[in-house]
């Protein structure tokens, strides 16, 4: 389904607020706090459409909305050919983190984890896996659950399985897996990177909630990928 500019737009306003606040999205903060020049009638009346095209639902009937997976896909879908540029104090920390990394990428495994609020992944060699930065995965809010807390553990113990069987096959350079097409798991989201460095082949991923930044995690990606040209 096609959408108008307007519709895009107040559908990108809706999946950024989600991002941040994690708490379902009322259309009044849409118009207040982006000030959106668009009427509160219009933009009820798009949520209404856009609910109904199944970009976004409301998990309760008073509540806001809450973007779906296709939203996120058709989101990155326009984030494609487009590179967010890090601030320079982000781009310092992996600077920091590379001048220590003569021997070990583990601390830049860190800084990532540290700058995406996520988790890190890097698997340097397709049996040699390391992973940090799980705290920031169990706190967020979708993850509290004792359900939820389960089903994150079963991936991580699964991790290493998941890889091998993703290594060979993923072309190099930078991806999104996520929802139904995530092999780790419908319920996350995973921004990679396959890169070759020295001969050596390696996959670094950071994984998160459905709802993670993949623009801000795909620039991270980016910046750290042209360290391996």
């Amino acid at each position: 389904m096609v959408l108008s500019d307007r519709q895009k737009l107040i559908l990108h306003t809706l999946i950024k607020e989600y991002i941040k606040s994690a708490q379902p999205v009322a259309s009044g903060i849409l118009v207040e706090k982006y000030r959106l020049d668009i009427s509160p009638a219009t933009v009820r009346n798009e949520l209404m459409f856009l609910e109904e095209s199944g970009y976004i639902y409301q998990p309760h009937t008073s509540a806001g909305r809450v973007p779906t997976e296709s939203a996120y896909i058709l989101e990155i879908e326009a984030l494609s050919g487009k590179k967010k540029e890090l601030k320079g104090s982000d781009k310092e920390v992996i600077d920091r983190a590379l001048d220590k990394s003569a021997e070990s990428l583990k601390p830049v495994a860190r800084a990532l984890a540290e700058l995406s609020g996520n988790a890190v992944f890097w698997a340097f060699h397709k049996n040699d896996l390391y992973h940090t930065g799980l705290s920031n995965l169990f706190a967020q809010p979708e993850f509290r659950q004792a359900e939820t807390v389960c089903d994150v553990s079963l991936v991580i113990d699964r991790m290493e399985e998941i890889i091998d069987d993703l290594f060979n096959d993923l072309p190099e350079g930078s991806r999104i897996f996520l929802g139904g097409a995530n092999p780790f798991g419908a319920f996350l989201g995973t921004s990679l990177l396959k890169y070759r460095y020295q001969g050596v082949s390696g996959l670094c991923g950071i994984l998160g909630p459905l709802r993670m930044d993949y623009s801000r995690n795909l620039a991270l990606l980016h910046y750290l990928q042209a360290h391996f040209k």
